[in-house]
């Protein structure tokens, strides 16, 4: 019977070091698997910034050409003065928008650092004072007969 015993003594414990070493393995793989899921949520924080910069960047073009077309569509409808009003309202909203625009797509994403590539700052800083400066232009080109 002592046999017997060390047998299933000696069956129990390799059992015992198999079923260890597939706890150590999936262990493995869950803490794997949670770094990947953890980098996935940080490319998903980049991608959404850069919607939220593409809507803001999309506002502002929007109320620039309505501002500029505020005073095609009222100059014969409305006193002057309340044309202008009305599209300086428009553009400066619309130069807000570029401003902000950068201003948020600026912000640091915390670690651990994303795969996915970030805009280069420069671009957006080069894209948004360009569209800073037609929206000047637009104001002054409002207020001249």
């Amino acid at each position: 019977m002592t046999e017997a015993n060390d047998r299933k003594a000696a069956k129990v414990h390799v059992d015992l070091a198999h079923s260890a070493g597939k706890l150590e393995q999936s262990a493995e793989q869950q803490a794997d698997s949670a770094d990947r899921r953890t980098e996935l949520a940080a490319d998903r924080t980049v991608l959404a910034a850069e919607r939220t910069y593409a809507a803001w960047v999309r506002t502002g073009l929007a109320a620039l050409a309505a501002g500029i077309g505020a005073r095609a569509l009222l100059q014969t409808v409305v006193p002057d003065w309340l044309v202008g009003a009305t599209g300086t309202v428009l553009i400066l909203f619309s130069g807000f928008c570029f401003v902000a625009a950068v201003w948020r797509q600026m912000g640091r994403v915390a670690p651990p650092k994303p795969d996915a590539p970030r805009l280069p700052a420069w671009l957006l800083i080069a894209v948004n004072a360009f569209l800073l400066v037609v929206a000047a232009a637009a104001l002054i080109g409002i207020w001249l007969p």
